[in-house]
């Protein structure tokens, strides 16, 4: 997803982006499981961004990564969507940033070899 937003095809910069640090899952499966009072679903969403956003944070990150254009005049009229965090608080769940999730994202990416900036 990381990889297709940096180099990939044009997204409509209206769409929504969801994000959960995967660290912050694996973290929320622990505490569900070792909490005897949490039952039922829970729902994470760290953070919920227009592309824009995002891409502006990853600019932010990297000034010097030549972020292709992508600006896809699709259908503007999604409506922006938020995740109540309230049940997963009741865990312990402190989510973690944006910033620190992309940035964490794209090292392990380039170490890997899957990015190249």
């Amino acid at each position: 997803m990381i990889v297709n937003l940096i180099k990939g095809p044009q997204v409509n910069m209206n769409e929504y982006y969801g994000s959960v640090d995967v660290r912050d899952v694996a973290d929320a499966h622990i505490q569900a499981f070792e909490i005897p009072s949490a039952n039922g679903r829970y729902c994470l969403a760290g953070t919920i961004l227009p592309y824009s956003d995002v891409l502006k944070i990853v600019h932010q990150l990297y000034p010097n990564l030549h972020l292709p254009e992508k600006c896809d005049d699709g259908n503007n009229s999604l409506l922006q969507f938020d995740v109540s965090k309230e049940k997963a608080k009741t865990l312990g769940i402190n989510f973690t940033s944006l910033e620190v999730t992309l940035k964490d994202t794209i090292e392990n990416l380039k170490e890997k070899g899957f990015l190249t900036i």
